[in-house]
């Protein structure tokens, strides 16, 4: 299977497993890179979505599996990772996309939401970074997409905490790029709003008030599947390191 191709005969068909895949950007990023040729393995908590969405990948002539996933949890990731190797021989890509945004005021004191975003957010990340680079090196390449966000890059008032783990996935992306260089590609996907659910885990009254009038200029989902489905359709020699993708109509950096 390593030596087929996509659909369109110029791009080798390629293992991927995307993290948060039952909805938003993992669901939309799952069905275009399928939609391209490659093999999907879907990762998420909601299996009822997973299967679902796996199910209409492959009835419309896709290559799709999932397998629940919590990735807060270091070996259930391990075993995801397994999971695509044990199938294929071999994961030429990782998508770190799971993520919440249960936003804020600091003074709020929502710790237990700081310590969920904390958890999904950077730990979820460095689990799936830690999952798949042992078996990328070994096998000699692979390509690490870590979703960040517009966050990543300035702070707003609610978002401190959210803008904070973004900030550290950033940061880890870069060095994680840094350290692979020649072996494992990385690439660094932020995101400006985008449709998605992470608007769903705000509690917060005031921010949940303020994020639907922001929301109201928003990228579809599929916009962030196309720049990841971008970065890693690149030949080999070409790592994408990072993408940021905003409205075209909103004037503001986030």
């Amino acid at each position: 299977m390593t030596g087929s191709t996509t659909s369109g005969g110029s791009t080798p068909a390629k293992t991927v497993a995307v993290t948060g895949a039952s909805s938003g950007i993992g669901e939309a990023t799952a069905r275009r890179l399928a939609a391209d040729g490659h093999r999907v393995l879907l990762g998420a908590r909601r299996t009822d979505r997973l299967e679902r969405i796996t199910a209409e990948i492959n009835e419309s002539g896709g290559r799709a599996a999932y397998r629940r996933l919590d990735v807060t949890d270091a070996a259930d990731t391990r075993a995801f990772v397994d999971a695509a190797l044990g199938a294929h021989g071999h994961l030429d890509a990782l998508v770190n996309n799971a993520g919440l945004m249960p936003l804020s005021p600091l003074e709020a004191l929502r710790t237990d939401d700081w310590d969920r975003m904390i958890d999904v957010n950077v730990r979820g990340v460095l689990h799936g970074i830690a999952a798949a680079l042992p078996a990328m090196r070994a096998q000699g390449s692979g390509h690490i997409v870590n979703i960040a966000s517009v966050g990543a890059y300035e702070v707003s008032p609610t978002a401190a905490v959210y803008c904070a783990t973004k900030f550290a996935v950033r940061a880890i992306s870069e060095g994680l790029r840094q350290e692979s260089a020649g072996t494992v590609r990385v690439t660094l996907v932020s995101p400006g709003v985008t449709e998605s659910e992470l608007a769903d885990t705000i509690a917060d009254p005031v921010a949940r008030e303020a994020m639907k009038t922001y929301r109201a200029v928003a990228l579809p989902a599929s916009a962030i599947a196309d720049a990841i489905a971008f970065a890693i359709a690149q030949p080999p020699e070409v790592d994408v390191n990072e993408i940021v993708v905003r409205p075209a109509a909103r004037a503001r950096a986030a």
